[in-house]
């Protein structure tokens, strides 16, 4: 029996992988990944590697074996997820895991914004697979905002259109930490867990906090939707892509991303990491 990561090479995979191995040997630890260079340090600490690539499902084959435990990390390609997850699931049905647990969105088939559409879909096609599952809807990442910070600094505002709109954001490796647990633990077999940080803060909140760590005076620019998407646009980001960030922040200012039900610090056995200390590591560099 292996504990099979997809995507391991990603941000979030290698905090998984890092956990893991401090947790069960490294020879029990596959990782599947497209570019072995970028996994070699893995592969150096006794992490078994696969070559594969959601687009072509015909490399799937033996990624798994039948009472493996498979993380399926949700890909970035935006648009294209559908098939790529279907793929991993056709895949691991095929081997007859002993699970697959999927990093989905926070909120699940409530989540009414375009992000959460491909999430959506995906979870249904992993329950009408009859695998058993468990659904780790993840919320916001400390990260999506620290790591902007230069830009933040640089023109003294953090931009918006999510209004008062809260989120409820946690660190990128708390979400690492939730999936080493159930990928660790028993008992989670057809769970849907909610994660999102303990605290939700507001924009201006995030804003004070920056300046106060960084010394620099830095305010909330709270901007409509459309101006919102026209500033991402200017900045290089493709249309199509930013049309759906403003939409996030639309359902932030709905409330979408604010819930703290506490799934994510009952799993991890810790509170969360709060925005303030993101700001503070991403400030030290």
């Amino acid at each position: 029996m292996s504990i099979v990561v997809t995507g391991a090479t990603g941000h979030l995979g290698r905090l998984v992988v890092e956990g893991l191995l401090e947790k069960v040997p490294a020879d029990q630890i596959t990782a599947v990944v497209r570019d072995t260079a970028k996994a070699a340090d893995l592969a150096d600490r006794g992490v078994r590697l696969h070559v594969a690539d959601y687009n072509r499902p015909e490399t799937l084959a033996g990624a798994f074996a039948a009472g493996d435990k498979v993380l399926l990390i949700s890909g970035s390609e935006v648009g294209q997820r559908v098939p790529q997850h279907q793929a991993v699931i056709d895949a691991a049905k095929e081997a007859g895991v002993a699970l697959l647990a999927y990093t989905s969105i926070l909120g699940g088939p409530a989540a009414d914004f375009s992000l959460a559409d491909e999430h959506k879909v995906t979870e249904q096609a992993i329950t009408d697979s009859g695998l058993p599952y468990v659904l780790l809807r993840n919320g916001w990442y400390n990260e999506n905002y620290t790591e902007n910070l230069s830009t933040v600094l640089e023109h003294g505002a953090v931009v918006g259109a999510a209004g008062e709109g809260r989120v409820a954001s946690a660190a990128r490796a708390d979400y690492a930490a939730a999936a080493v647990a159930v990928l660790t633990g028993e008992g989670h077999e057809g769970k849907a867990y909610e994660l999102s940080g303990d605290t939700a803060w507001g924009f201006a909140e995030y804003a004070e906090v920056v300046a106060r760590q960084s010394g620099k005076e830095i305010v909330y620019g709270a901007v409509s939707p459309a101006e919102y998407q026209s500033i991402l646009t200017g900045a290089g980001v493709p249309e199509p892509f930013a049309v759906i960030l403003s939409d996030v922040e639309a359902a932030i200012e709905r409330g979408r991303l604010d819930a703290t039900p506490g799934d994510l610090s009952r799993l991890i056995g810790r509170p969360t990491t709060p925005i303030a200390d993101s700001v503070a590591a991403a400030l030290k560099g």
